[in-house]
């Protein structure tokens, strides 16, 4: 028997591959599924089966790329409706993969065709249960994504029962795999391990102490943040179907020259800067939209971009294909190629460029008391803010800068101070900033990490936020 997690960070997302005896499952499988079929090859074995936990909402899952390209059968759990060919297991249902075997236990709540697959090894001993979206490693899935007509109240009752009468039976050497890690908004607390067993789970997730229904609904419900935009996109995309990434990579792999480049633009194309934050901010086209590979590219990219608004890139050299394929992972397929030699071929070209202006957090320490027209615009989330920020900041989630109506409350004859946590997502809100028409910005480097250890910046914790 061997299983092999394959994390991917950006997404916090954990798929398996389990094989016995020249057979093999994958289980929640990413969007490019070239690394599981390279480890079909090197062990000498064929996928049978294709698990599917749930429809997920945060990523393009690959069932159906990995179905064509192995022939494999596609399983989901009870309750699951979808457009395209797939084998509805029953709950209790048995998969024989070479000496083991893998039971579907339906566990709604999560969704309601949330399942979650119980491997049993070649004595027919329960060895370790891959729980999807139902039961992570501190936390359990949160009950507001993919309803249908549910409440989340309603959804974190049927969970209730998932939980006390299939999951906390199991034997507590049983271990737990999960399909997502920490930093992943599919739940609200999930630990920094991505694997545990179950007895380690009842005795230190808070969703598995004993308490009543009611006390459990109102735990995994309350204090839940707003889901990203694109998890109802990437949901519908897991259950109608997709074009074969392929496609989607020759489409989006087009080197262009600068002409064809100033084209695309002028036809109404994105463009989106996946370069360093700090080779942006020396540097960009103008009305870009920066997302750097080096932080949670996809995620913001869902979060932020339209998915009908064709795509072209300003990438660093050689990461093109990278770039197409992360963005593929979360539903974007209308990418249409990418500037031939980055940025340094359009500024050495003589085309118009622009830049945003770096500080350090000293030179906002210094600014503070002698400039009555700055703002310092906090973009982190609401409840990092409230852990504490700038006294008079202005708090405007990232997240929520897709809204020109919020963005427009800032005055434009204000010197910006932009800060995140660290500085990634502040260049972000920058970039955005710029497509707006403000100039007048400076960023923080470092971020509120740094911000904090200045001696003579107030600190309070008072809500000053943009609505």
């Amino acid at each position: 028997m061997y299983i092999q997690q394959i994390y991917t960070g950006c997404l916090s997302e954990a798929a398996y591959f389990v094989e016995s005896n020249g057979e093999a499952v994958v289980i929640d499988p990413m969007r490019d599924t070239g690394s599981y079929l390279n480890i079909a090859r090197e062990r000498n074995a064929s996928i049978k089966y294709i698990f599917e936990t749930h429809f997920h909402a945060d990523f393009v899952s690959g069932h159906i790329d990995l179905r064509q390209q192995t022939g494999a059968t596609i399983v989901y759990g009870p309750s699951t409706n979808a457009k395209f060919p797939f084998h509805l297991a029953k709950d209790g249902e048995i998969f024989y993969i070479g000496n083991i075997s893998l039971e579907a236990i339906h566990t709604p709540g999560h969704t309601l065709e949330s399942t979650c697959y119980l491997l049993r090894d070649e004595n027919g001993k329960p060895y370790c249960i891959f729980t999807g979206d139902t039961l992570f490693i501190g936390d359990v899935g949160r009950p507001d994504l993919s309803s249908g007509n549910l409440t989340k109240e309603e959804l974190a009752s049927i969970m209730y029962d998932s939980v006390q009468t299939k999951l906390m039976p199991l034997p507590d050497e049983v271990i737990v795999y999960p399909a997502h890690g920490p930093g992943s908004s599919c739940g609200k607390n999930i630990g920094s391990e991505t694997q545990s067993t179950i007895g380690v789970q009842k005795k230190t997730n808070y969703a598995l102490q004993p308490q009543t229904k009611e006390e459990f609904i109102k735990s995994v419900t309350e204090d839940l943040e707003e889901a990203p935009a694109y998890f109802t996109i990437n949901a519908q995309i897991n259950k109608e179907g997709y074009h074969h990434l392929d496609d989607v990579k020759s489409k989006g792999l087009i080197p262009l020259s600068i002409k064809e480049f100033k084209e695309k633009m002028q036809s109404g194309c994105l463009i989106l800067d996946t370069r360093k934050a700090m080779d942006f901010t020396e540097g960009f086209i103008p009305d870009s939209v920066f997302i750097g590979l080096e932080g949670r590219f996809a995620e913001w990219a869902g979060s932020l971009l339209s998915f009908e608004q064709p795509i072209i890139l300003v990438t660093p050299d050689g990461k093109e294909e990278e770039t197409v394929v992360r963005l593929a992972r979360v539903g974007f397929g209308k990418v249409e190629g990418y500037l031939k030699g980055s940025f340094d071929t359009w500024k050495s070209a003589g085309e118009n460029w622009d830049l945003i202006i770096d500080i350090e957090a000293d030179e906002l320490e210094m600014d503070i008391p002698f400039d009555d027209h700055i703002t310092v615009l906090d973009v982190r989330k609401l409840n990092e803010f409230a852990e504490g920020h700038v006294k008079d900041a202005v708090n405007l989630p990232l997240a929520e800068m897709t809204d020109v109506a919020q963005i427009a409350q800032l005055e434009k004859n204000q010197n910006i101070y932009i800060h995140c946590a660290s500085g990634y997502r502040s260049v972000i809100a920058a970039s955005l900033l710029k497509r707006q028409g403000y100039h007048n910005l400076r960023n923080v480097l470092g971020g509120w990490g740094k911000i904090k250890e200045q001696k003579t910046i107030s600190i309070e914790k008072e809500a000053n936020v943009l609505n």
